[in-house]
């Protein structure tokens, strides 16, 4: 049986921009995920460099180098994140909820990662995302571990 696709939906008070910057914006980007150096543009690569662990007892990751499929401000990125002998590709969609916004976050299956994983990661992140947007504290790992 083939892994499944992930999907993980968050909507935020937040507009479609302030959201798209805290994707985008290296300094924000750091508040709640990790960072990046590089010039992230349609073909081009970021090095990006996860620091949010530490936050669960892990490690700084190691730098890895990503490649920008898409970039279309502020509403769609598309990234593929090599790891190991297999690559994950990354979606992530923006769009006005309200006066808000909607995150769409997709990752496509990955061969020998559980599903399950790869939500709880994705939703720790995401909840991390909404912590620093709103000013609350960061969310336990400990309640996404699956």
């Amino acid at each position: 049986m083939a892994p499944r696709d992930v999907v993980v939906r968050r909507t935020y008070p937040d507009p479609v921009e302030e959201v798209w910057s805290a994707f985008t914006d290296p300094a924000r980007l750091a508040r709640w995920y990790g960072t990046y150096a590089g010039r992230g543009r349609p073909g081009g690569t970021v090095e990006v460099t996860v620091t949010a662990e530490v936050d669960a007892g892990g490690e700084v990751g190691e730098p890895v180098t990503a490649l920008i499929h898409e970039c279309a401000p502020p509403h769609r990125l598309v990234v593929e994140f090599p790891v190991g002998p297999q690559s994950w590709r990354v979606e992530l969609s923006l769009s006005r909820a309200g006066t808000g916004t909607e995150v769409e976050l997709s990752q496509r299956a990955v061969p020998n990662v559980a599903p399950a994983d790869l939500e709880a990661g994705w939703a720790w992140y995401l909840d991390r995302l909404g912590a620093t947007l709103g000013g609350a504290a960061m969310p336990d790992w400990a309640a996404y571990a699956p």
